[in-house]
């Protein structure tokens, strides 16, 4: 008897999707407005498991905190953790496979915190319109992709946000862009009517 060589007889058209005919809540944990938490802590084979878990549908998110195998305190805040972030760095261990290794994947959560906090200082003592813009940013989601936003705790004056120092090297600034355009323009000669 031999054995099937090559490609499957009957390959997929798509990939399957969890979950493909459910609508899911923008608002609960996994949705747009509240994703899943960072893994952080583990090994990368660790890492890939749990994001096959989370890719097909598997994952089930912690509900509340458990207890460190090493420690005993309630400290372990993420899925499929068996030993808390402390530990874990303490030891130079895998949070999940509690395996030796020399890197673990992802930040650490202490450093997560502390820029979670910066930030929502800087929104609070931003400007009305910045603070709007900042939100916008982090409510889209958008990662980079998009124009960045500028770091409102880096500024140290007003003047940092005006590009010119004057309302007359602005206007002239803003004329200049305007020749520029211009000088592109198509005539009347370039254009053919079909």
């Amino acid at each position: 008897m031999s054995r099937r060589q090559g490609p499957p007889k009957h390959q997929n058209k798509f990939a399957w999707k969890p979950n493909a005919g459910r609508k899911i809540n923008e608002n609960e944990l996994g949705g747009k407005f509240k994703p899943l938490s960072e893994i952080t802590g583990v090994c990368q084979k660790c890492k890939d498991q749990i994001d096959w878990k989370r890719k097909y549908g598997k994952y089930k998110p912690i509900t509340e905190p458990a207890k460190c195998q090493k420690c005993g305190k309630r400290a372990v805040k993420q899925a499929y953790h068996s030993i808390c972030g402390a530990c874990s760095k303490e030891l130079g261990q895998c949070a999940k496979c509690c395996c030796r290794v020399n890197q673990t994947v992802g930040r650490d959560i202490a450093k997560i915190e502390s820029e979670k906090k910066q930030l929502e200082e800087a929104i609070t003592n931003a400007r009305e319109r910045e603070r709007r813009t900042l939100l916008r940013a982090m409510n889209k989601g958008n990662g980079g992709t998009g124009p960045s936003v500028p770091k409102i705790a880096d500024r140290s004056r007003e003047g940092d946000i005006f590009p010119a120092t004057s309302v007359d090297e602005y206007a002239k600034a803003a004329r200049d862009d305007d020749d520029a355009y211009d000088d592109d323009d198509v005539s009347d000669d370039d254009i053919v009517c079909a």
